[in-house]
């Protein structure tokens, strides 16, 4: 089976045309006071609520670059490596730009999710585009290349595309991202909800890491979550908070199965999440409007997705058909130590140059360093067993026996009934001459 991908195409995908729909606008509940959101004084401008608001999911490290790790730092370097935002950002000043613009761009999204609009929503935008508009410029780009996959998979399941947008306050769209509480990949899933929904997850193979995979596992989740709440904004809620969050919040909202109702009873970070949903929605909508436009392209790809039952490392693939290894790891991110298992189909993606190479030499490379790359683990260990003669004990079909005062090669040849020029050729001996406490092999 094979699916040809483009990679980060040259050509812009087409804005969908935007429609009117009456503005709404959503008030915090008149219970929630400033101090329930960690602001701690009452605030007299937006810019100043802005300033205040906590990280945004700040295991995720979206927002600074300054924030991430050297190890980090350099996944992300390499992840992004063709996009050059060096030139692309010319943000406008979005800071007196009325509340009624915003709403009504909300508004005129062809969605099916409500997208409200309050200062909470405001204040992440202006992270967005005013704050991150590289990080936006990025975001821009790397849509064009997991956006028809992510729409393509939500179609089947026919759940509303502008859920698209979780991966983009997820994982900024790295495919390798992984948070500190050991959430991974575009969609952030946790080992066990990973398993849960079907992806493999063990320490040769990360499913989570698996553009295709994870995206049938998100919409999976998305769905069993809609059944439940029948309101897209509790969703997406739970997926963030988990439905046991959830469910305490509307217990405690008196019943209430509204997100804005239960917003004072969710934790600190969900009150925080739905309303960066609509945010990341405007901000990858909208982001032109504020000068910033898509990362250019250095370079593209045209890739080829084959499947392997074969067991292999992708050093083998790399120096048989010269594809840097930096590359074949972007390329496959799910193989956490670079090996594909084997044994059963493995996803496989290659530049669509090198497929046919694979094909004709695929022997060639699987054979190539295989004892030191793949074959390097013992199928079977003999336990070490002790024999009834004088302690010795074998250990894969050799006995070893530990030299005692008075011992000679004749008569440790005559216990293990072997002859003393067999003694000397197993231990490599030039003389009789033997010392009490060595160790003599006897390979029989």
């Amino acid at each position: 089976m094979k699916k040809s991908l483009l990679i980060l195409m040259t050509c812009c995908a087409l804005m969908a045309q935007a429609q009117t729909a009456d503005s709404i606008e959503v008030q915090l509940p008149d219970s929630l006071s400033m101090d329930s959101l960690m602001v701690p004084q009452m605030l007299d401008s937006l810019e100043a609520i802005e300033d205040t608001i906590p990280p945004i999911i700040p295991y995720y490290k979206l927002w600074n670059d300054s924030d991430l790790t050297d190890i980090e730092m350099r996944a992300l370097d390499w992840s992004l490596r063709w996009l050059d935002t060096t030139d692309c950002v010319v943000t406008h000043d979005t800071t007196a730009l009325p509340d009624s613009v915003y709403k009504a761009r909300l508004q005129a999204l062809p969605c099916v999710i409500e997208l409200p609009y309050n200062e909470r929503v405001r204040a992440f935008i202006l992270r967005y585009v005013k704050r991150n508009p590289k990080q936006v410029a990025r975001m821009m780009r790397m849509s064009e290349y997991y956006f028809p996959l992510f729409e393509e998979t939500l179609g089947r399941y026919n759940l509303p595309y502008e859920l698209e947008n979780l991966p983009v306050i997820e994982s900024a769209l790295n495919p390798m991202a992984r948070s500190h509480v050991g959430a991974a990949g575009l969609w952030q899933f946790m080992p066990g909800t990973a398993k849960l929904y079907g992806l493999e997850v063990n320490s040769l193979v990360d499913e989570r890491m698996d553009p295709v995979k994870s995206t049938e596992a998100a919409c999976r989740f998305l769905s069993s979550m809609y059944a439940i709440y029948h309101d897209w904004n509790l969703v997406i809620a739970a997926y963030n908070c988990g439905a046991g969050n959830v469910n305490k919040a509307i217990r405690r909202a008196g019943g209430k199965r509204d997100f804005w109702s239960i917003y004072p009873y969710l934790p600190r970070e969900t009150r925080n999440y739905v309303p960066i949903f609509i945010a990341a929605n405007y901000a990858m909508n909208y982001g032109q409007e504020h000068g910033i436009c898509k990362a250019p392209i250095e370079k593209t790809m045209l890739t080829d997705t084959i499947l392997t039952t074969r067991r292999m490392h992708l050093q083998q693939l790399s120096q048989n058909l010269d594809i840097d290894m930096n590359e074949l790891r972007r390329l496959n991110p799910q193989y956490s130590r670079d090996i594909l298992p084997g044994g059963t189909a493995y996803a496989l993606c290659l530049p669509s140059e090198k497929v046919g190479l694979f094909i004709d030499q695929e022997e060639a490379i699987i054979a190539y360093k295989a004892d030191s790359l793949i074959n390097n683990r013992r199928a079977e260990i003999d336990l070490a067993k002790v024999t009834s003669i004088n302690g010795a004990y074998r250990v894969n079909g050799v006995t070893y026996y530990t030299i005692k005062k008075g011992d000679t090669l004749s008569g440790i040849a005559k216990k293990f009934h072997c002859t003393v020029k067999q003694l000397k050729q197993w231990n490599n001996l030039t003389s009789d001459n033997i010392r009490e406490g060595k160790k003599l092999k006897i390979c029989k």
